[in-house]
């Protein structure tokens, strides 16, 4: 009688559970390990499969004796038992490599440092307003493989972290996007760029011929490390401003212009539903995606036009007292605060709230729109020491608070009418809140609350 594959997976959210999932629907013998507590929901569908688990911490033995891991992508590869692992040789995986051996659907799969969430949601709204049987997955939506393994789809649009990439072998996307690189994570990283580039280039493997790697052509990352790469793949370079190669454009006329095979498609940028450059950028990438989908041009104007946005990318909170408040959480690094900066009014009229867990930003990168756009500067951390420092004399007011309710106060008494109060930290959540989602809805509340305690 044939042995069960045994299948350890290390993590219990969202990606280990999927995987868990997966492994024992194809018949394998599973056991899921979690240092920390398991959500219930996940706990409850543990249950229901009848996967063996543990929390609380790794029980060596019961982990070692493995066939195959799958590593969820919180769990970094310095993790003693993951070290472990590799010393003796068993195969560690990401949830996506095990998703996409039992998945012919196609893949569509985004990555970068900034606009890959917004780019991946733009596509996945165009597939499914076309009527596509499309799933929308990775960092974004339900696990791949859970949704491998109970809901099938025809195409899968898959956001990818640097994380989730490591540890991907022989999954290939069908259409692989890179946004842009810029420093991000370097901690995960040994504070080397060039390990960071790397991983985000794992998108391009297994391409063949038949496939498509969409990118951001002006990037200097991104164009520099191509010139030490090949791929077999279809290339579908987009820009702000056209190239002999370009793809995707705009003219100086406020046209965007989407060129593949099948698409010739030219559109207003004034009817894009999303506004500066950064979403230019992403519509271009979603409209080249969907247009290699063969998405009719009609169904693309259309979703490009009326998309809603992101929660926690450059959304509208309230206006109080004359001065909006936006939440850009989202932006975890230095750059993604720079297209945030970008799209602000000019003048100084920004009061800009940073701070978080710094992963090794250099805050130079800002500091040109910091100083053509911001009044004032309010440092929201529990250790602020680097950016009181590097803005002091470089902005008007810098103010070091360490509580979300001190910030808001603080901004409060800094705006005016006219002003924008920008949530756009640079910085990871994990020293005051548990995810960037977590600071922007505890932003969004704190805004409301102070909205309705003025109106009474």
């Amino acid at each position: 009688m044939e042995t069960k594959k045994r299948l350890v997976v290390l993590g219990g959210g969202e990606s280990g559970i999927g995987a868990a999932v997966l492994g024992k629907v194809k018949g394998m013998e599973v056991f899921l390990s979690d240092c920390g507590k398991i959500a219930p929901r996940y706990l409850e569908a543990l249950d229901r499969y009848k996967i063996d688990y543990e929390q609380g911490g790794h029980t060596s033995e019961l982990i070692l004796n493995a066939d195959e891991v799958v590593k969820s992508p919180g769990v970094p590869p310095t993790a003693p038992i993951v070290r472990e692992l590799v010393e003796r040789g068993i195969p560690v995986i990401s949830e996506i490599e095990l998703a996409g051996r039992y998945s012919d659907a196609k893949m569509v799969c985004i990555t970068g440092s900034n606009g890959k969430t917004t780019t991946t949601m733009l596509i996945y709204h165009i597939l499914r307003e076309a009527g596509i049987n499309v799933g929308l997955a990775g960092n974004v939506g339900r696990s791949l493989a859970w949704q491998v393994a109970e809901d099938k789809h025809d195409v899968y649009v898959v956001e990818l972290s640097s994380f989730q990439l490591e540890n991907m072998y022989d999954f290939r996307a069908n259409i692989a996007v890179l946004m842009n690189i810029t420093p991000d994570h370097l901690d995960r990283y040994e504070y080397k760029m060039q390990n960071y580039i790397n991983a985000k280039f794992r998108i391009l493997q297994n391409l063949t011929p038949t496939d498509a790697f969409v990118f951001w052509e002006e990037d200097p990352v991104i164009t520099e490390q191509l010139k030490h790469i090949a791929t077999e793949a279809r290339l579908f370079p987009f820009a702000e401003t056209q190239h002999e190669d370009s793809a995707a454009w705009t003219n100086p006329s406020g046209e965007l212009f989407i060129k593949t095979p099948g698409t010739d498609l030219v559109m207003p940028r004034a009817q894009l539903a999303l506004r500066g450059l950064h979403n230019l950028l992403n519509s271009m990438a979603a409209g080249l995606s969907a247009s290699l989908l063969d998405i009719r041009k009609e169904d693309i104007r259309r979703a490009l036009s009326d998309f809603e946005g992101v929660e926690h990318r450059l959304e509208h909170v309230e206006t109080i007292g004359g001065a909006r408040w936006v939440n850009d959480s989202k932006a975890t690094n230095v750059n993604s605060c720079w297209y945030a900066l970008e799209s602000m009014k000019p003048g100084k009229s920004t009061i800009l709230i940073l701070g978080g867990k710094d992963k090794g930003n250099d805050y130079n990168e800002i500091l040109p729109l910091v100083n053509e756009k911001v009044k004032a500067i309010v440092a929201m951390g529990k250790d602020n020491q680097k950016i009181v420092d590097f803005f002091t004399g470089k902005v008007a007011e810098v103010r070091d608070t360490h509580s979300l309710a001190d910030a808001v106060k603080a901004c409060r008494e800094l705006s005016e009418a006219g002003d924008t109060v920008l949530l756009s930290p640079c910085c990871a959540s994990f020293d005051l809140f548990n995810s960037y989602e977590d600071r922007g809805r505890k932003f969004k509340a704190a805004v409301r609350e102070m909205k309705k305690q003025e109106l009474r």
